[in-house]
């Protein structure tokens, strides 16, 4: 190990799936809720940041 502590889960303990299968609460996808616990430390630093960008765009104010 490199000295760089795992990423912590972004679970909230809202789990409700959106249409496109995003947690509503986590903004993970369901395939990357399943492959949390298997991933390495890497691989969830990259679901974080597809995480982010989804919270990010879910945030923009939406003008008509």
């Amino acid at each position: 190990m490199n000295g760089e502590r795992e990423p912590e889960s972004p679970c909230i303990s809202v789990c409700l799936l959106d249409e496109q299968d995003i947690c509503v609460g986590c903004y993970r996808s369901a395939e990357e809720i399943t492959d949390w616990f298997m991933a390495d430390a890497a691989e969830k630093r990259e679901i974080l940041a597809r995480c982010s960008a989804r919270r990010d765009a879910a945030e923009k104010v939406k003008l008509r």
